[in-house]
């Protein structure tokens, strides 16, 4: 269980958070391949009206998995430069099991790569059971689509994809799939579902973007697949990054939102907002659904900055990763509003989201805030892997990405995102560096510094034209642009960097640490999965 120093109040509000995390977290101790929704197996049969129920189980399965923030989540930023998940004296330290994602020094045990490779698993498994129900065709492409997702995750992660068809008995163990025979079979269930896959899906499912931008994923990283410790990416997979942006350029289905924070608001998919996510989890109640995107924001800031909404004083960023930012670039932080009736008047006007550093303001009164000590309430630059003085509640630049909903802290309308125009536009100009064609799609330019320079001049984000673009600035301005996002640890492999030294973590990594290991107890019920070299 999590270690949180909590007052009592906190404890009450915070109690149904702990209790989600932990059903999640106990519930994927195996990989259990049962239904994850509401019917059993005789409750449907061939061509039953109730596949769409089965279909919304696919879909619960993925909330628990991502919007928790506790189990895919850490190991794709902690385990880089963007990320940190401090000891802070008793506190967050669960026998090191964070502290060791941002060290780069996990092992074959660790219980959160466990957890993370059975529950994608059990989405896979999810998605190809319900093919054998006769699900619509729209219903099948959906559920393929998602299949296909997690699955790349897991060759992204573990380099080894488990698979069954439809109706296959349990008796025999899941045959494998891996690397570039991995890479292939995702990328063909892609191609043949997104014709069956609606333009006009609403972004929280399954719809013909995502699947789009999910390609283009595939054959950006392609040659990390084929080498991860020296990838070599080739100008036929770099046109088709291309073309398949231009292809979503085209729709005019996507442009960007008025505020870069309202990507991430309480309100995040409402037209009137923008038009910049593809791909996005909905978020319910958790009395319906269990999604948990509060923890977004619960774990990071300080007890008495939202006392109200339970938070639990957590994980940062560093202070090499803030400083790659302008300090008039919007996306490190604003003073952000939102129209909502119970919304605080935040009358102090420093940042309220975003990357919050020195003193912090009570919402309602603006006045400065204290720590139990009766210290100023001021995050501080400097934080190291375990923090033991006495500023110890304080250290660490927080991160604050998806603005509190107040004041719904238990079932917020804030969409988990997936997928955002702005990393299609990034990754074409990654892909034409690399060595594709530049091509003219919309008014973003042809070349890799007019695209780079549209995001960061654009009014959202306020930065200064860079030129020349290099690889190098090219992926800090993926982080810049992406931060939080869950992407930095792909990027970071792709243009070989990975496993440099990085604040708190001043040597270079084995590269065994470009992949996750196989949980020691999936290897001992499937002779098809292999532990991965190193470990």
């Amino acid at each position: 269980m999590i270690i949180f120093k909590i007052t009592i109040m906190f404890r009450k509000k915070c109690f149904r958070y702990i209790l989600f995390a932990l059903i999640i977290l106990n519930g994927c101790t195996k990989l259990h391949e049962t239904f994850r929704g509401d019917l059993t197996e005789g409750g449907v049969g061939a061509d039953s009206t109730n596949t769409s129920a089965l279909l919304q189980g696919v879909y619960t399965s993925v909330e628990e998995a991502f919007s928790s923030d506790l189990i895919i989540w850490p190991l794709l930023v902690l385990s880089t430069d963007e990320g940190i998940a401090p000891t802070r004296g008793a506190d967050w330290d669960d026998n090191g099991v964070w502290r060791v994602f941002h060290q780069q020094k996990w092992p074959s045990n660790n219980e959160k790569i466990r957890d993370a490779f059975n529950v994608l698993n059990g989405i896979s498994y999810a998605a190809t059971d319900l093919l054998r129900y006769h699900p619509t065709k729209k219903e099948q492409a959906e559920a393929r689509f998602i299949r296909a997702w997690v699955m790349y995750l897991l060759l992204d992660m573990f380099d080894q994809v488990p698979y069954r068809d439809p109706g296959e008995s349990l008796i025999q163990p899941a045959r494998v799939k891996k690397d570039t025979a991995a890479w292939n079979y995702i990328v063909s269930e892609i191609n043949a579902v997104e014709p069956d896959l609606p333009p006009n899906n609403p972004v929280w499912l399954a719809n013909k973007f995502a699947a789009k931008v999910l390609l283009m994923k595939c054959y950006l990283n392609k040659a990390v697949y084929i080498n991860r410790a020296d990838p070599h990416p080739n100008s036929v997979d770099m046109d088709k990054v291309i073309s398949l942006a231009d292809s979503i350029i085209n729709s005019n289905a996507f442009s960007f939102s008025k505020n870069y924070f309202d990507d991430f608001a309480p309100n995040n998919t409402d037209p009137l907002i923008g038009r910049e996510n593809i791909f996005t989890l909905k978020n319910d109640p958790w009395s319906t659904t269990g999604n948990g995107v509060g923890l977004a924001w619960i774990k990071t800031v300080h007890y008495n900055q939202y006392p109200h909404l339970g938070a639990a004083n957590g994980w940062t960023t560093l202070s090499d990763f803030y400083e790659k930012f302008e300090s008039f670039d919007k996306r490190r932080g604003v003073h952000y509003f939102y129209p909502a009736p119970d919304f605080p008047p935040f009358p102090n006007p420093g940042n309220n989201v975003g990357f919050l550093k020195g003193q912090q303001y009570d919402p309602y009164t603006g006045d400065s805030l204290k720590i139990g000590t009766g210290a100023p309430l001021s995050y501080t630059d400097s934080v190291k892997n375990i923090e033991l003085g006495a500023n110890l509640e304080v250290t660490g630049i927080r991160a604050l990405k998806y603005f509190p909903d107040f004041p719904n802290y238990y079932s917020p309308g804030n969409d988990y995102v997936f997928f955002r125009f702005a990393d299609v536009l990034l990754m074409k100009a990654e892909a034409i560096l690399r060595g594709g064609a530049g091509t003219t799609a919309g008014p973003y330019g042809n070349t890799t510094e007019k695209i780079v320079n549209f995001i960061r001049t654009d009014p959202t984000r306020g930065a200064s034209y860079i030129s020349p673009i290099t690889l190098d600035n090219l992926l800090d301005e993926r982080g810049r642009e992406l931060w939080w996002e869950g992407w930095r640890r792909q990027d970071l492999i792709r243009f070989g960097k990975f496993l440099l030294p990085m604040q708190e973590k001043p040597d270079a990594s084995d590269p065994k640490y470009l992949l996750f290991p196989i949980p020691d107890e999936q290897l001992a019920v499937n002779p098809n999965l292999h532990q991965n070299p190193g470990y």
